[in-house]
């Protein structure tokens, strides 16, 4: 990593998804700073700022047209992810989007297509591939150690987001169709949905399901209008098939637990606290992994999804769970949810839609944003001649040095 850049981040949403995740592991990140929070709610944003010193703005337009931040976590409802990526990518900014990263494919196709266009990074909060017992479950299964994966059976289910988010109560914006678009399966389901695939290696192509609302009321005692129950079966390119079930009605203790099935065993991720990770073998050999555990609503633990980005921008490398990765959790989804509808197997639009993308040329200018701000002044700083003011003509001279150098002068002075 280029240790002397500073990635400076403004955060849109100041939900707990914000709080517990982004703000918490990017104020611990010694190459990132906060510079900015906004919240529609602004009692919101000033509760995150008491916790990790954050100028609270009064606008999305603040963080988005401000020079000085070169990228924003869209921690919003999901509703707005799509409005607000694309916004912030027009911005010059690169962007980590919470999942599911769009209410519908197009506008998700959109996202990706912009960022693609305008030179930017665009990430989605993918938090359980990085998790201990993912990460070693991957290695295993690379390995082969339980022969060639035939099926497998994996959930997600908890006592619901109005016992966790900020809008504790039955008034929660996850139990509204317009902000949420999707319940427990774009809450919980989703994460499945990038998980397998990224554990196995494959796409899923085929779905199957029911979904239900069957317990949740909204503040008025009426049924919810989004969903908190679903069952779905999948199939992936290469012929493995599996159960997925998602719930916001497992009352109790958090379920997140996936068993994947071979030719030689089986493995078990997240059922034995003490080994997160069990393989059991057709001969009769048993091994159990001490990881880290998985994180929970009640037990958190660092995702590594934010300081990834940050080396993302800083390394200036491709973001390893990118939008089209976003974009094929989200059509899994899309086709559960058609399958309720239709009563048929549906097939999964893995491809990017036929979409437009309006793309703003002056958004071109900002790519050295990711950059800190010396490079940007240097310019005007040439032109000006040291006589048109004294505090330009200092800063212009770093600006003939590389641009690591003149961060790295920055982000000394800072310390």
């Amino acid at each position: 990593m280029a240790k002397e850049e500073l990635v400076r981040f403004g955060i849109l949403g100041a939900g707990s998804i914000a709080l517990f995740r982004h703000a918490l592991e990017l104020s611990q990140n010694p190459y990132a700073k906060l510079v900015a929070v906004y919240d529609p709610i602004k009692s919101r944003a000033e509760y995150l700022s008491s916790l990790y010193h954050v100028p609270v703005v009064d606008s999305e337009e603040a963080i988005i047209n401000n020079k000085n931040i070169d990228a924003v976590c869209v921690c919003t409802p999901n509703s707005e992810h799509a409005r607000l990526t694309i916004a912030c990518l027009k911005a010059g900014k690169d962007v980590l989007c919470e999942k599911p990263m769009a209410t519908n494919l197009e506008d998700a196709s959109k996202m990706i297509l912009t960022a693609e266009k305008l030179g930017r990074k665009l990430m989605i909060g993918h938090n359980q591939c990085l998790m201990s017992p993912h990460l070693k479950a991957k290695k295993l299964l690379q390995e082969g150690v339980i022969g060639k994966v035939m099926t497998f059976r994996t959930a997600f289910g908890h006592g619901g987001p109005e016992t966790w988010s900020q809008d504790k109560g039955p008034h929660t914006w996850f139990f509204k169709k317009e902000k949420a678009y999707v319940g427990c399966m774009g809450d919980l389901g989703v994460h499945k949905c990038y998980l397998i695939p990224w554990l196995l290696g494959t796409d899923i192509v085929e779905a199957a399901s029911f979904v239900a609302t069957m317990d949740k009321k909204n503040e008025k005692g009426k049924p919810i209008t989004v969903d908190d129950n679903a069952v779905c079966i999948l199939k992936m390119s290469d012929g493995v098939l599996g159960q997925l079930t998602a719930s916001w009605t497992y009352y109790g203790p958090e379920d997140n637990i996936t068993t994947i099935y071979g030719t030689e065993g089986r493995m078990i991720l997240g059922a034995n606290p003490d080994y997160p990770v069990e393989v059991y073998l057709k001969n009769g050999e048993v091994q159990k992994y001490k990881t880290g555990a998985v994180a929970t609503n009640t037990v958190q633990v660092k995702s590594g999804i934010p300081d990834l980005f940050v080396d993302c921008i800083l390394d200036d490398i491709k973001p390893p769970f990118d939008g089209i990765k976003g974009y094929k959790a989200l059509a899994a989804v899309v086709a559960c949810l058609e399958s309720n509808d239709t009563g048929k197997i549906c097939k999964v639009h893995n491809e990017l839609m036929p979409v437009k993308v309006d793309a703003a040329p002056a958004a071109k200018k900002a790519a050295p944003a990711k950059k800190a701000a010396p490079a940007k002044k240097a310019a005007p700083a040439k032109k000006a001649a040291p006589a048109k003011k004294a505090a330009p003509a200092k800063k212009a001279a770093p600006a003939k040095k590389t641009a690591k150098k003149a961060a790295a002068k920055k982000t000394a002075k800072k310390k």
